[in-house]
């Protein structure tokens, strides 16, 4: 397959979930092998660049066994699957055992005939890596335990929670800085030369499988964070990067390889300097749920060098689903910017169904929830839009939005254009519960002299304007609260009937 794009689409899938769900359907059991061609047709429809696998590795029963004695992860399991029983802890995708792909799922062969399906209707293949930790049962805590931050057995006595007595052989739990550790899951050691190499040879061995990789806090492993986590226990610290020495190694050999950080605590722009593609936009994501819209437009103020390497999403598997967390309107207007941003462009397998129950990823079934129709169709229109070149390598730029000394009801709009060759598209979003009144100002100056048709992709509404008017005193929008519009510029010629205004119902 050729490279990934400049901004590519992302979707995500709960794979114990997904193959279980397709057995119900089918009346057969199904792996990533014996998935039903209708199936991969349907998620080539929604026109993805990419389907990320979210658990294909062999799960840890020591995992299981410890988790299914923790009274805050049980809370948690019946909260989102009220009828839960202990089988329905199949294991956490992220207490690897080994990179290998869980039998139950379909094993190596099943993933391979998988990506083949995958690459026949032009997406790639994402895959999870887990740097910071691995299972108590992982083949390295006896062949190599040299790997791993290493206690006492009376750091084993004082502190149970964080430190493992595995015959004598101390682990410290795995960890980040901020919170208790993990009881599940034995902390690698970052500063470690030969963990380095042989994560080198892990990634290598998943690179030939995919396309790229999805690093589970990714940020854990910078020497400054890894530091001030571990302490004299982690060792020397490095004259190296973790990740300048993982990331240049593989892609070494694999160049395509496409790396994503799960990035926090405003890191991302380090992590870019280290070798990610992307890293995931939290700080839009928290704006969007929490914040204005001037934070927002401030958000999209940063360098586009920056921008370009960002993930974008409103909902994955970490986060709260969309339906829950937004008002039906404000999840549209959030999708709306987060869709059509420079960037990659990350959706989750129920988002477009309207779910509302964010499912441990212990669990192997999830509860059944009604459809959203409305919502539906909404993706459907959205995904529709951005699946085009423009919205995979055209230029992004923010746009100018102002008001009148009575009416700065514009901080609450925030717009950008797209163009690449004679395709223009201008976004405009209303980011809060009022009626907006602004000018856009668009930045192209060839729209001069001429009339122009404003198609809305997501309304089938469209409008002729004046090109001078545009780009001079810019385009009058009026939009109800938490809605938008979503223009596709087309050349009608001079003597069309130009009117004034976007009418409130413009989305």
């Amino acid at each position: 397959m050729s490279t990934w794009p400049q901004y590519p689409s992302l979707y995500e899938i709960n794979t114990w979930v997904w193959l279980s769900e397709l057995s119900l359907k089918t009346g057969t059991s199904v792996d990533l092998g014996s998935v039903p061609s209708a199936e991969w047709d349907a998620i080539a429809k929604f026109g993805f660049d990419a389907v990320w696998f979210m658990g294909v590795w062999e799960r840890s029963p020591a995992g299981i066994a410890i988790a299914n004695k923790n009274k805050g992860l049980l809370d948690d399991f019946r909260r989102a699957l009220p009828d839960f029983k202990p089988e329905d802890n199949v294991g956490s995708p992220y207490c690897i055992r080994r990179y290998v792909v869980d039998e139950h799922l379909g094993g190596p062969e099943g993933l391979a005939t998988a990506r083949r399906e995958l690459a026949k209707r032009g997406m790639k293949l994402l895959l999870d890596f887990v740097p910071n930790h691995v299972a108590p049962d992982h083949p390295w805590v006896s062949s190599h335990p040299e790997y791993f931050i290493r206690g006492t057995v009376e750091d084993a006595r004082k502190d149970p929670a964080s430190y493992i007595d595995l015959q004598g052989n101390v682990c410290a739990c795995g960890r980040d800085p901020y919170f208790p550790a993990w009881p599940d899951v034995l902390q690698l050691n970052a500063f470690q030369p030969g963990l380095r190499q042989a994560v080198v040879e892990t990634i290598s061995s998943i690179a030939a499988q995919c396309d790229g990789v999805r690093c589970d806090m990714a940020m854990l492993l910078l020497n400054q964070i890894f530091e001030r986590t571990w302490g004299s226990r982690a060792g020397q610290r490095p004259s190296t990067e973790y990740w300048d020495d993982v990331i240049r190694s593989v892609k070494k050999v694999y160049p395509d390889m496409c790396f994503i950080a799960e990035a926090y605590w405003d890191l991302e722009w380090e992590l870019q300097q280290h070798g990610f593609d992307f890293c995931y936009d939290k700080r839009l994501y928290d704006r969007l749920g929490h914040d204005n819209a001037e934070t927002v437009r401030l958000h999209l103020c940063a360098d586009l060098a920056y921008q370009q390497k960002l993930l974008r999403f409103i909902e994955n598997h970490d986060e709260p689903r969309a339906a829950a967390t937004f008002s039906p309107t404000k999840e549209q207007a959030a999708a709306v910017t987060t869709s059509s941003l420079p960037g990659a462009r990350l959706f989750h397998e129920g988002q477009f169904e309207g779910r509302k129950v964010r499912l441990p990823v212990f669990l192997g079934r999830r509860p059944a929830e009604p459809v959203n129709q409305a919502l539906q169709v909404f993706y459907a229109k959205l995904l529709a839009a951005i699946n085009a070149p423009i919205f995979r390598g055209g230029e992004w730029k923010l746009c100018e939005c102002t008001g009148w000394p009575d009416n700065q009801s514009c901080q609450n709009l925030v717009a950008w254009s797209w163009v690449k060759d004679d395709d223009r598209r201008l976004i405009a979003v209303n980011l809060s519960d009022s009626a907006v009144q602004a000018r856009v100002r668009v930045p192209w100056q060839e729209v001069r002299g001429e009339n122009w048709r404003l198609i809305d992709a997501l309304s089938d509404a469209s409008y002729n304007r004046d090109g001078n008017e545009m780009a001079s005193s810019g385009l009058y929008v009026e939009l109800p609260p938490w809605s938008y519009c979503f223009f596709r510029y087309q050349l009608v010629g001079q003597g069309s009937n130009v009117s004034d205004t976007v009418p409130l119902n413009a989305a």
